[in-house]
């Protein structure tokens, strides 16, 4: 039987006309921040690159899930790949083959996430460059965000009760100072040569009324501690960096050359909403190797699954130059910008609920 008029009615699905015409302004939006932010790093002498997402990892970080799949072959071997969860990996070999300034508009994929600030298929933002410091990727990101403010014409931003004018020079932050002042907690009093001691957070959250399972890691006391008492302060009035991550939160980073238990790392956030991850990039294939190797380790004992590593990647690390890289979620930005409130209303064809 054909569907109908009323069917669509009924239907709350991206198709339906009536639907898609009030999500069509934010796909509009979307289309015109992509032609601007793409011109943006034209203008400045960067390539445009586009990597394939099937890969033999999808990335090595405990808590980031994959899409499966396999490949097989004319001789009917098979071969397991996955959807990359970021194109870092590929981005990375392609410094260690001799670019020096590029940028991507990646699809990627990551398993078990849908929120309104998650979609399982997205669009990454990722940019790297050759023989420059990790801070010169916060002047970088101000830059974007005053170009998609500009593609549409909105600001401040606002996003559930929080507003932010992106046009405003980021607020620098070290996470240890956030901790400190919004949590009460002394972050790096937990950790000694770089190995984070579970103990000593724990019972400095317990002190500040916050929840700590038994089974909970270092890193599971700290994600809850950012959750509940750092984000929601980030990026209020005016976007946020959040730098000098502790390096066992910084698994491709470099560590800070003046303080090893600390990484170049910072994020960007906007009306309290996480946009953008960056590094300084670490080049010593063995440490990364030694990284990974734990993390996966970390995600067998809580999920019961690993990932393999892409020892091609780890091969070309040897031959890639200093460098520094970013990765931000276009969703997200679009999201803030045309003042959405879900990036699935920014997203053209989303996946339907399950």
């Amino acid at each position: 039987m054909p569907t109908t008029d009323d069917d669509q009615e009924r239907a709350p699905r991206w198709w339906n006309r009536r639907r898609h015409q009030d999500r069509r302004p934010f796909l509009e939006a979307r289309m015109r921040i992509k032609a601007a932010i793409r011109a943006w790093f034209l203008e400045r002498g960067y390539i445009e690159v586009e990597t394939a997402c099937l890969q033999i990892s999808p990335g090595n970080e405990t808590h980031l899930h994959a899409f499966a799949t396999e490949f097989i072959t004319p001789a009917a071997t098979r071969h397991p790949l996955y959807l990359h969860t970021s194109p870092e990996f590929a981005c990375k070999k392609l410094l260690a083959a001799g670019e020096t300034k590029i940028f991507t508009f990646s699809p990627v994929f990551r398993n078990r996430e849908r929120t309104f600030l998650h979609h399982p298929e997205f669009t990454m933002l990722e940019w790297y460059e050759v023989d420059v410091h990790y801070t010169a990727l916060m002047g970088h990101c101000h830059e974007i965000l005053k170009v998609a403010a500009e593609a549409t014409g909105l600001a401040p931003w606002r996003f559930r009760d929080v507003s932010a004018d992106p046009g405003l020079e980021p607020e620098r932050v070290k996470i240890a100072d956030a901790f400190a002042c919004h949590a009460g907690i002394d972050l790096m009093a937990s950790i000694v040569n770089g190995m984070p001691e579970r103990r000593c957070l724990a019972e400095a959250a317990i002190a500040q009324g916050i929840r700590v399972a038994e089974d909970d890691t270092w890193s599971d006391i700290f994600s809850r501690i950012m959750v509940a008492c750092i984000e929601p302060h980030l990026g209020n009035g005016r976007p946020a960096i959040l730098d000098a991550y502790p390096i066992c939160e910084a698994a491709l980073a470099r560590p800070a050359p003046r303080d090893g238990n600390v990484a170049e790392r910072f994020e960007l956030y906007c009306c309290g909403v996480e946009l953008a991850n960056a590094f300084g990039e670490l080049t010593d294939p063995t440490a990364q190797r030694r990284r990974f190797e734990a993390d996966m380790a970390e995600k067998e004992r809580l999920y019961g699954a690993r990932y393999p590593l892409d020892d091609d990647f780890l091969a070309a690390l040897a031959h890639m130059p200093a460098a520094s890289g970013c990765a931000l979620g276009f969703d997200r930005l679009v999201m803030l910008a045309t003042g959405a409130q879900r990036v699935d209303q920014t997203i053209w064809t989303p996946l339907p609920e399950f």
